[in-house]
């Protein structure tokens, strides 16, 4: 499954140009023209990694990370920075705002590349550990329900409660990758939880308050 990469810029040859290069890569590219129309993107669906310019018209990069952060379904993906601002405390400001990388035009393709990859590779990781963590955890002995999740919400999240990416629960209930990441996008808002760890404990705890 290709990774999808949400790219930010106001320039239209620069969007061409990067998100060319990234689908050579065989990533999944979508653009946006300034942090507003981003929003707008992420309310539907989520990427896995954001790249933004910080000069922008209406919202600058700062501004849009720091909505990013502060909502419970955006603040864990990763962003990179790719800008002309090049100033120390630019790139100071932009790592208080919660970056994960910052690149300065002109850049070198095989950089933006080698931190993307780096970045995915330490998302996958990190998942791979929480799902070990989870596995040592024991299991709930009956069905759990929580009646604020619709049937097909509740399913998924027992799937999460085991420990499965959103491919493999995917798989599991035969729908799209696409549907289960708008699922648990929705159980995350509804249960108020900042991400699918708190999730699976509250199922697991579900589990165990009914045996």
């Amino acid at each position: 499954m290709a990774k999808r990469i949400l790219l930010i810029d106001d320039e239209p040859a620069l969007l061409f140009a990067v998100t060319a290069c990234l689908r050579t890569e065989g990533y999944e590219v979508t653009t946006a023209r300034g942090a507003k129309e981003a929003l707008v993107q992420l309310s539907t669906a989520l990427p896995d990694i954001v790249i933004s310019d910080i000069r922008m018209p209406g919202m600058d990069g700062y501004e849009l990370v720091r909505s990013l952060r502060s909502s419970n379904r955006t603040e864990l993906i990763p962003v990179v920075f790719l800008t002309a601002k090049d100033g120390l405390r630019d790139r100071i400001d932009g790592f208080r705002v919660g970056i994960d990388a910052y690149l300065i035009k002109p850049f070198q393709p095989t950089e933006l590349l080698a931190v993307i990859e780096n970045i995915l590779s330490r998302v996958e990781r990190t998942h791979s550990a929480i799902a070990n963590l989870i596995g040592t955890e024991a299991p709930p002995t009956t069905v759990a329900i929580d009646e604020e999740l619709t049937p097909s919400e509740l399913r998924v999240a027992r799937e999460v409660a085991k420990g499965l990416t959103n491919k493999e629960i995917a798989n599991t209930l035969n729908l799209s990758v696409r549907t289960i990441e708008n699922h648990v996008s929705r159980i995350l808002d509804k249960k108020n939880f900042a991400n699918r760890v708190e999730l699976t404990r509250h199922m697991l705890s579900l589990g165990e308050n009914m045996s």
